[in-house]
């Protein structure tokens, strides 16, 4: 395993971030606990999750991943650089979502409880609130980073121009500043190289990107013909709506055909392929990796061991260029 400093900060994470968010639905505890033991004797030290996962649940599911996270990171907390996130439904009143004051505040507590522990290392906005103002929900989690309940704050789905203002809150209101932003980022989802990324750049913030498999379709195990496959994200309750308008188009199947042809030739798996790409972007600080079983982890782990030669980036950089402008007409 290689690590690399988390943009601004001292703290220094592994090159791979292991994403949780199937636990507890998709895939039971046991499958889990073995995703989660296959991942640390690999080296990866960074945890990322959220308190409304699993993913394709509900309000009657929210918790359930931290819960099983909470149960396998007792004894060796210490380990590991600990990342959730706040703003998803929680509960069935008003103020059980968003970013206001409210919330965030409880949405910690509560997260906490089922973590087993009493920090995070990485406290994230999920999204972005247009319903309370930024700087209520700044001083919200620089009230959270002062209590010690958490050691650095992030965002994720957070637009160029919003995540450049609230940097500019928080230096004007000498609050606790964001060092990390969450984006979605594949071969098929380049849209953040236009203004995201450039900011992160200038502002030197780490970027963990998610999705860097296209929910699997870039593993090349789907096909548009079969139709969605059963037990993943495509078909799985309140997610499946989501990844099928998001990627179950006939533009991105044909783009992953190209993609496969090129692994082919290339003699690399598409998934390490695929997670190479984004490890060779250099603004890069670790992609969110994921798994439906522990051994699927290893094409995702080869990836740093099989850097992408400047050649093939450039193919795939061109043969994807379509999806750095955003969605064609359909």
């Amino acid at each position: 395993m290689r690590y690399t400093k988390f943009g601004s900060t001292g703290l220094t994470v592994s090159r791979l971030c292991l994403g949780t968010m199937t636990f507890g639905l998709q895939r039971d505890e046991a499958t889990s606990v073995a995703i989660l033991d296959t991942a640390a004797e690999a080296g990866i030290n960074f945890l990322d999750t959220a308190d409304v996962y699993p993913v394709g649940g509900g309000v009657h599911t929210v918790g359930r991943t931290e819960e099983i996270l909470g149960r396998w990171l007792a004894g060796k907390r210490s380990r590991f650089i600990l990342a959730t996130k706040a703003y998803g439904r929680t509960g069935p009143l008003d103020w059980d979502e968003g970013s206001s004051r409210k919330h965030l505040l409880d949405a910690i507590d509560a997260s906490l409880t089922r973590l087993r522990t009493d920090y995070v290392d990485l406290y994230q906005l999920h999204a972005d609130d247009p319903k309370t103002p930024l700087d209520e929900t700044l001083a919200a989690l620089d009230t959270i980073v002062r209590a010690g309940k958490v050691r650095y704050i992030g965002c994720s789905n957070f637009l160029a121009y919003r995540l450049a203002r609230a940097l500019g809150r928080c230096d004007a209101r000498n609050l606790t500043r964001l060092v990390s932003v969450q984006p979605r980022y594949s071969l098929l989802f380049r849209e953040i190289e236009r203004e995201l990324l450039p900011l992160a750049a200038e502002e030197n913030l780490a970027v963990i990107p998610y999705n860097p498999l296209a929910g699997g379709l870039l593993t090349g195990k789907h096909t548009l013909t079969a139709g969605p496959t059963q037990d993943t994200r495509f078909t799985l309750g309140s997610a499946a709506e989501m990844y099928q308008k998001r990627y179950w188009h006939e533009r991105e199947f044909a783009t992953i055909a190209s993609v496969l042809e090129v692994a082919k030739r290339a003699g690399m798996s598409p998934t390490t392929l695929a997670v190479a790409w984004v490890l060779a972007n250099p603004l890069i600080t670790a992609p969110i990796i994921g798994a439906s079983r522990p051994e699927q982890l290893q094409a995702s782990i080869a990836a740093l061991e099989s850097p992408l030669p400047d050649a093939l980036k450039r193919e795939l950089d061109e043969l994807t260029a379509e999806y750095r402008r955003g969605d064609a007409v359909r």
